[in-house]
């Protein structure tokens, strides 16, 4: 028996036909569990990417070599990504993982569709664990400073010597227009040691607040 051919014989039983539905909704539930995993999910989603598999598998064996229905459901998926919300990366990554596995699943290729799970997975984890493309550096400036303080200029140097890019984000008067509140978005030359920076800062604004946070990035999207 070929370890990574198709479950299906000739004319498909009821056993083969329960065993790729079961494998499936399986995979589905582990696809749904990493998606689950470390990010802000909703419940109708999470439910969504279990049954998935199993729809998907259910459409290809009804297809079976039948090209004008293929057709017919590759229009459909087509439509999945306009008739939803805006998703984010993760999102449609484990929607084509339900797809991919539906697919595998609804041709009997049982053995392939979790091998190419389980790689998949294990990349992503390895990935998340490492903060593979995330630039620890970036980070967010507020400085308070009274309102006699030129921030334009007094800061200069501050910035020229511990951040390679700085911008201003935003301005606004505090405390009846005596302290201004400056906004900032910088990347550090040191990220691992802010203090000597945010020292030099307390020196020049008269110890007033001073706050480095991490860079509020928009909603990660394709």
């Amino acid at each position: 028996m070929n370890l990574f051919g198709s479950i299906f014989s000739t004319s498909t039983t009821v056993s083969e036909f329960l065993i790729a539905l079961v494998a499936s909704m399986a995979m589905g539930l582990i696809i749904s569990f990493f998606y689950m995993y470390k990010n802000q999910h909703s419940k109708s989603f999470a439910t969504a990417l279990v049954i998935m598999p199993a729809a998907v598998t259910m459409v290809i064996m009804l297809v079976n070599g039948n090209i004008g229905a293929g057709l017919g459901v590759a229009g459909s998926f087509s439509l999945m990504k306009f008739r939803s919300a805006q998703a984010n990366a993760k999102d449609l990554i484990c929607v084509f993982l339900c797809v991919a596995v539906g697919l595998c699943c609804g041709m009997g290729y049982i053995v392939i569709a979790a091998v190419f799970l389980f790689l998949v997975l294990l990349v992503s984890f390895v990935l998340t664990a490492v903060n593979f493309g995330e630039d620890q550096s970036e980070r967010i400036l507020r400085v308070t400073v009274p309102e006699d303080l030129n921030y334009s200029e007094e800061f200069a140097d501050v910035f020229e010597k511990y951040t390679s890019r700085n911008e201003m984000i935003s301005i606004k008067t505090s405390n009846l227009g005596s302290l201004y509140k400056c906004e900032y978005a910088v990347t550090l030359k040191d990220p691992a040691n802010p203090k000597a920076f945010l020292d030099e800062l307390r020196t020049r604004n008269g110890n007033l607040e001073v706050a480095l946070g991490k860079y509020a990035k928009a909603k990660e999207a394709l």
